[in-house]
């Protein structure tokens, strides 16, 4: 109120030239420190290009959740326990078809024994032996197949009984491919015993 307009002027003036100077710096001006050596300045942004402890320990974190993942996996795998199964094995309909096939014997999983006995009679040089072995290949290939075909047949008609609205793709083959593994190879392991009907 009692003040001079004068040094009202003249403060205001100060505060609107002293704000565009300090956003706006003369290149020609001194920076007001000094330049900092080659050596410093590499050495700086090394440190900033260098990953942090943070991220050493996040990957350790992620590396351990994993470890107990792949743990719980094969007991689940062991015991049958859905929740830890991984996904190709989950579901209602995938778990039947291992029981159905589980639950009956199958001539695809004698493949590989009967493989080996083939094997050495057709190394042996007795012509007559030789094509003993031929044959029983034969034999062998075709009772898979004739199997592996009623096995087919009479799972997607179970599945389609028992599983009308749940998706069944690849259920089918799923089983198939699990006959040709032995018993006791089997993962998931076998939850019910031959004769016992899932």
């Amino acid at each position: 109120m009692f003040r001079s307009r004068a040094n009202e002027e003249k403060a205001t003036t100060s505060k609107v030239t002293s704000g565009p100077s300090q956003q706006t710096r003369d290149p020609q001006a001194p920076k007001g420190r000094p330049t900092p050596k080659r050596s410093e300045a590499q050495s700086q942004r090394r440190r900033a290009v260098t990953p942090t402890t943070d991220r050493k320990e996040a990957a350790k974190r992620q590396r351990e959740a994993r470890r107990v993942d792949m743990a719980k996996q094969r007991e689940a795998l062991a015991s049958g326990d859905e929740r830890y199964l991984p996904a190709r094995d989950k579901g209602k309909a995938r778990r039947f078809a291992r029981d159905f096939v589980d639950s009956r014997w199958c001539l695809a999983e004698f493949f590989l024994p009967l493989a080996v006995i083939i094997l050495v009679l057709s190394i042996v040089r007795v012509p007559g032996v030789q094509s003993i072995a031929l044959l029983l290949w034969l034999i062998v290939i075709v009772l898979i197949v004739v199997d592996s075909a009623g096995i087919w047949f009479r799972l997607k008609k179970q599945l389609n009984e028992r599983f009308p609205n749940e998706p069944k793709r690849g259920v089918v083959a799923y089983g198939l491919m699990r006959t040709l593994q032995m018993r006791r190879m089997r993962l998931p392991k076998p939850q019910v015993k031959r004769g016992e009907r899932p």
